[in-house]
This record gives structure tokens, sequence and C-alpha cells, in this order.
């Protein structure tokens, strides 16, 4: 842990640390399309404490807790997939498979129909991003999400009125995800530290 004592705004000071390696921004994630085994080793590298294999991704689609990949495509995994199978990675320590399927039905109903999306998955991934990154910058201020914070980000996006509360749920439940996520790994930080 070296010389700096450990206190609660050494713990924040980890926190903006950790928040500097957090999610791939959107922009960054691959914009051409990619074979399986890619997917694979994009996850791996990205996130090394879980074990990605093509049988888990392959079942994740069977379940239908992501997209097919294109049909009569060599490289059917798009960047949609990436970005459900990145979140898929936030929820996987917290959520069952089953719970992971209701959670992507808030906002997107049937996974394998973009027609019946309330909201599109770019903008749920840029969202989950702001939560996450917000939440680290200001981990000790539990007031970063507050009613009126998420009123706005439905506001953006311009719901139908029966969509609303859904769209609420789903983010409440993206952030409090993004929190447990960021509780883990400040967790195995401090652990790491202290034993050093």
């Amino acid at each position: 842990m070296g010389k700096e004592k450990f206190y609660l705004r050494y713990i924040d000071k980890m926190a903006k640390e950790i928040s500097k390696n957090t999610i791939i921004p959107y922009e960054d994630l691959p914009q051409y399309d990619l074979f399986l085994s890619q997917v694979i080793d994009y996850l791996r590298d990205k996130f090394k404490e879980e074990k990605y294999t093509n049988n888990i991704v392959q079942n994740y689609i069977k379940n239908e807790v992501i997209s097919k990949p294109e049909e009569g495509k060599k490289r059917g995994y798009t960047k949609l997939h990436l970005v459900q199978l990145v979140l898929v990675s936030y929820m996987r320590p917290i959520l069952t498979t089953d719970e992971i399927t209701k959670v992507f039905n808030l906002a997107f109903n049937h996974i394998n129909d973009r027609s019946d999306d309330i909201i599109s998955w770019e903008k749920a991934y840029k969202v989950f991003s702001d939560i996450e990154k917000r939440s680290l910058e200001n981990f000790l201020d539990n007031n970063h999400f507050t009613e009126e914070k998420f009123s706005e980000i439905i506001q953006d996006i311009n719901l139908k009125e029966e969509d609303k509360e859904r769209i609420m749920v789903f983010l409440i439940v993206m952030t409090l995800i993004a929190e447990a996520s960021i509780i883990k790994k400040l967790v195995q930080k401090i652990v790491d530290e202290y034993q050093d």
C-alpha cells in the first residue's frame, strides 16, 4: 500500500484511477464485423477476469440473451454484438442469465428484432458508460444519479409515454450494476494493495 494512509479519500482516489480504465467508449469498439474467435479474443483482452469461450457466447445466442449473428456472413458478429457482450460482462458477476435477459427485455423487447427496441443499443451503451464514469468520478458522493438526472436522460431519449417507466427501471438497474461492478473492482484493488 506504500506510504499513503488508508482512508476514504484514498478510496475515492482509487475510484478515479479505475475510472481511467473502465468501459470501452462506444466509438472505440471495432467498426468492422468479426469472426466468433475474434470476438472471444477481444472480450478476453478487455475482461481478463471473465473466462469467455465460444460455447458461452453461443449459449447466450441460443438462450436469446444476445442477438444471433448476421446470417450468411462469415464475419457475422457486429458492433451490436460487442455492445451486448460488454454489457453482459458487467452483469454476469451479479445477475443470472435469466435476469440479464429480463433487464435487456425492458429496453429491447425481443432480442432478435430491432424494430421493437424502445431505445437503441448505442444509446443504452453510452448511457451505461456515462453512469459508470460518473459513479467512479464521484464515488463518495451518492447523489451523482438522482431521479432528476434519470428524468433528464429519459427526456433526451424522447420516448413514448408508455415506455418511460420501463426505461427508468432499465436505467436504475444498469446504474446498480455499474456501481456493483465498481465496488467489486475497488474491493479487489484495496485487498491487493493492502496485502502488499
